[in-house]
């Protein structure tokens, strides 16, 4: 079922709402932007794609692809299998440029080790690798 062009503004204009204030859509919003999307009678792909083309359109950053940013900064960096403390700093700058300063750095540092575990990358530690910055995050 085709939805109308009516309902397709008054998506957009709630996606232009939910950023409004910061220009972020962080993932609280966009699930909720979603359920809005879906209660309209448009699929999640749909729906997607149009809180992409608002955000490209109106320079709103949404922050699943922020995350996915600093993750593909991570991996290029990780090619070796390892993250050098530069490179995580180069990240987290990355992420919270990205995100317009919107997330405290402490967060983004939790976030970006998480990340790193959970795809089983090591972090370069010891005397001349920047001490134990990895350990102490």
């Amino acid at each position: 079922m085709a939805v109308s062009e009516h309902i397709k503004q008054q998506f957009v204009e709630y996606i232009t709402l939910q950023a409004f204030d910061d220009q972020i859509i962080d993932r609280a919003e966009e699930k909720k932007i979603l359920e809005v999307g879906i209660k309209n009678d448009l699929d999640v792909t749909e729906s997607l794609a149009i809180i992409r083309e608002v955000a490209q359109q109106k320079g709103l950053v949404i922050e699943r692809d922020a995350e996915e940013r600093a993750e593909a900064f991570l991996k290029q960096a990780a090619a070796d299998g390892q993250i050098k403390k530069k490179e995580f700093d180069g990240a987290v700058d990355l992420f919270k440029s990205a995100t317009k300063g919107k997330f405290r750095e402490a967060d983004l540092k939790q976030r970006l080790k998480k990340l790193i575990l959970d795809n089983g990358w090591k972090a370069k530690e010891g005397l001349f690798a920047g001490g134990s910055w990895f350990s102490e995050l």
